[in-house]
């Protein structure tokens, strides 16, 4: 099966996973889901991802991330949302990157340099394609 934007599916696919209290989700690998992981990883909104090395196609396994207590458990990213499609690409400068809900959320960004946050693009003075923003 072809996917048109195997960033949206990913982002959908954690998304869908919160929403139902899964504790981990399987996406297709790909170097630049790689690089979304990692931000995620880094910035505190997913637990663990690991790349399995599975025969006909490898996948990332994703450990999503909750707080509270066992019952009433809530899922740390509230918001992912995909903004640059392929329909309609997004790119904007270092000055023009957005600050999501006053810096509380991160906005993921693919620049010459590599795939960062706003925040790090704006430390580098680099701008680039806005990927998606979660919070």
């Amino acid at each position: 099966m072809t996917i048109n934007d195997p960033i949206a599916d990913m982002l959908t696919r954690i998304r869908n996973a919160l929403l139902v209290g899964k504790s981990t989700v399987i996406v297709p690998v790909s170097k630049i889901k790689l690089d979304i992981a990692r931000i995620l990883k880094e910035e505190g909104y997913i637990e663990d991802f690991i790349v399995g090395a599975e025969t006909p196609a490898p996948f990332i396994t994703i450990t999503l991330k909750y707080y509270g207590a066992r019952r009433e458990r809530v899922p740390v990213i509230t918001h992912i949302e995909r903004v640059s499609k392929p329909g309609r690409r997004v790119y904007r400068s270092c000055r023009d990157l957005p600050r999501v809900l006053s810096g509380t959320g991160i906005a993921i960004v693919t620049t010459p340099k590599g795939v960062m946050t706003a925040q790090q693009a704006r430390r580098e003075r680099v701008g680039g394609e806005v990927l998606c923003y979660v919070w």
